[in-house]
């Protein structure tokens, strides 16, 4: 599964793990994504997303309608 969230764009960062003896080795920092099942009244299905926790709670706010939304605005298809 992709480390990108449909909602707010969060990809992965990348930095350096620093060992004890300060030697450098290349590490990712993932965003916590999650598949979420959500009902879609306006389409009367279900819809899947791949979202980051921090989306999660943005679509409890918003509603999902809005989530939708704001999904098929950054040109994903939903």
């Amino acid at each position: 599964m992709s480390a990108h969230c449909r909602l707010t764009g969060a990809q992965p960062g990348f930095g350096n793990n620093i060992s004890h003896s300060h030697r450098r080795t290349s590490r990712r920092f993932d965003p916590n994504i999650q598949r979420k099942r959500y009902w879609l009244p306006s389409e009367g299905r279900h819809v899947r997303l791949t979202l980051s926790a921090r989306a999660i709670k943005t679509v409890d706010t918003i509603g999902i309608e809005a989530a939708v939304a704001r999904v098929r605005a950054r040109g994903v298809k939903v």
